[in-house]
């Protein structure tokens, strides 16, 4: 499969969207999807038309264990 590109329309990608359950009615989600040909996609949840951020599955790695370990906590 061929690799999908970073700010490709994530409505137009063959995913099954999902977002966690400690997203709000406000709509102020972040989705993920496992991408067939290999990655993770992100997209804004109120804008389900706009681009789609993929990265590989090491790269979601990485970030999922600093934020484990507090190192974006800063931000918010």
């Amino acid at each position: 499969m061929p690799r999908v590109r970073n700010g490709v329309q994530a409505s137009s990608l063959d995913a099954c969207w999902i977002k966690s359950r400690r997203s709000n009615a406000e709509g102020n989600c972040v989705e993920v999807a496992t991408l067939a040909g290999g990655g993770i996609a992100m997209r804004n949840s109120r804008d389900p038309d706009g681009p789609a951020l993929v990265y590989t599955e090491a790269e979601v790695a990485a970030f999922l264990a600093g934020a484990k370990d507090g190192e974006f906590d800063h931000l918010v």
